[in-house]
């Protein structure tokens, strides 16, 4: 279903070795698998016949990788504020590893010693959001799945620890878009592979 207005495509990074593992992974700059390029490589079909005003890629060599095999990394323009949430002391240990240690711990709620709170992240959102806004355009983002499930949360109006309520996979596109008008934002298509 085509919409009048303008729609914001999001694309999660294809896979890389922590990512399958579950290791969380922030600002490590970690590579794409051999499933993970490939992946990356079908994205050119699944976007084809679509129009962009502008491609913004998170700074990570996954996202931007994932972006030129996508076949849109020479107009790409590169954005700080769509970087993958800052794990800190979390980097690279997965979730189990963590709750074996901190047992009621969730990412959402209590974020990272070190690193971001769902707050900060929220915060680097708004700030997407508000470009997004102010370019009234259709616009393809690369990133990660933390920050784009509290890109969407905030898209939203909720609060960014509801980015919880949202499931990514590797290489899935993603719509933000509005219903009747400007004032009703909504997701057109979620985590779709």
């Amino acid at each position: 279903m085509s919409s009048p207005f303008p729609e914001i495509y999001l694309v999660r990074h294809g896979e890389t070795e922590w990512s399958l593992s579950g290791r969380h992974t922030g600002r490590s700059d970690i590579p794409l698998t051999a499933n993970g390029e490939a992946a990356a490589g079908k994205l050119t079909e699944r976007l084809a016949g679509l129009s962009f005003s502008a491609v913004w890629s998170s700074p990570s060599e996954r996202a931007r990788k994932t972006c030129a095999l996508a076949g849109f990394g020479s107009g790409a323009v590169i954005k700080g504020d769509l970087a993958e949430w800052n794990y800190g002391a979390y980097e690279g240990i997965t979730t189990k590893e963590i709750l074996a240690g901190r047992p009621d711990w969730q990412l959402f709620r209590d974020g990272c010693p070190s690193g971001e709170t769902a707050a900060d992240v929220g915060a680097r959102a708004d700030a997407v959001i508000d470009a997004l806004r102010a370019e009234a355009a259709t616009i393809l983002i690369f990133s990660s799945s933390h920050f784009l499930r509290v890109l969407a949360a905030r898209w939203l109006g909720l609060p960014p620890q509801d980015g919880a309520r949202f499931v990514l996979d590797t290489t899935s596109i993603s719509v933000l878009g509005y219903e009747h008008d400007l004032s009703e934002p909504v997701i057109r298509r979620w985590n779709q592979r």
